[in-house]
């Protein structure tokens, strides 16, 4: 895939964190690893985040700066600490995680320097699980009212969520992905039929929001791709790979459909896109933990290779 634009700039808000594993521990937190995720695909993201004044949050630096993630926008706490997560997988390799609190990501300020950051990125993506502490939300919210193309993370770890908090997010988003595990929280929230299907309780959603484009993801089942631009739903499947974890894997979906997305005023092709952002998801799902090393040439290989096993053509 080619991007039409070189120029973009992102900031991702939110947790950054180490994810202690059974094998170790590596590098995390959702925005982190979309981040992570749009600097390896070209486009110059920042991570806006707090880590504490300790050895955790010096490794989390040096990683970082290696990996090439921009550290300008790290804060430092004096207080509280960097965060950290105990991470299992069960037998489908499917993710289980328990989550520290408070830690200093709970603690993001907001100044002139952020406020000046966000509003000259082209896009600003944040989640749920940093608004779980007032102070965080509050600067998040600040943010959100100076950012340009705003994409919401919907990430739901219980307890770390309210409906409330939840609808006044969906109300700032231009942009949103969830997995239909949420989409149904969200549905019953609004107190919608049961009997509605997916993309109707989308549309509902849409509606209720303001929202313009939403995606579901369904796992090994794909994604579905909601545009009230467009006027259209489009459904593209999983690959069906060796699933080695699932730690990242929505992250590096999201990142991938982001480098396509907004580097077009207008979404032409949505088969490509979601296609695009498959193939590195799948990428993901096959390596260990959520920040793999790869290079555009191997992602590219990757989506050829799978197709020409299977004896189809891919779309670009």
């Amino acid at each position: 895939m080619k991007t039409e634009k070189l120029d973009l700039k992102g900031i991702c808000f939110g947790e950054i964190l180490w994810d202690n594993l059974p094998t170790g521990r590596k590098l995390g937190g959702a925005p982190l690893n979309v981040a992570y995720h749009l600097n390896k695909l070209g486009i110059h993201t920042e991570m806006l985040t707090r880590i504490g004044n300790d050895q955790d949050g010096d490794d989390l630096v040096a990683i970082c700066e290696e990996l090439e993630v921009p550290v300008r926008l790290f804060q430092r706490d004096a207080t509280q600490p960097t965060s950290t997560v105990e991470v299992s997988l069960d037998e489908k390799g499917d993710v289980r995680y328990e989550i520290v609190f408070p830690v200093a990501w709970d603690y993001i300020a907001s100044g002139e320097k952020e406020l000046d950051a966000v509003q000259h990125a082209d896009f600003f993506v944040f989640g749920s699980l940093s608004t779980r502490n007032d102070e965080s939300y509050e600067t998040l919210k600040s943010l959100l009212a100076v950012a340009n193309f705003k994409i919401f993370d919907v990430n739901l770890r219980a307890p770390f969520y309210s409906k409330e908090r939840i609808f006044e997010l969906l109300n700032y988003a231009d942009f949103v992905k969830m997995n239909e595990e949420e989409l149904g929280f969200i549905a019953d929230w609004l107190v919608l039929p049961t009997t509605l299907t997916d993309h109707q309780k989308v549309e509902q959603i849409m509606h209720a929001f303001e929202v313009k484009e939403i995606i579901v993801t369904y796992g090994a089942n794909g994604a579905i791709f909601h545009s009230q631009i467009g006027k259209f739903s489009f459904q593209f499947p999983a690959f069906k790979v060796q699933v080695k974890d699932t730690i990242g894997s929505g992250d590096s979906f999201l990142a991938a459909f982001i480098s396509q997305r907004c580097c077009q005023d207008k979404v032409t092709n949505p088969e490509e896109m979601l296609e695009f952002a498959t193939t590195l998801s799948a990428f993901v799902t096959q390596s260990s933990g959520a920040c793999p090393s790869y290079e555009a040439s191997t992602i590219n290989h990757f989506h050829w290779k799978y197709f020409l096993d299977k004896g189809l053509m891919p779309s670009n």
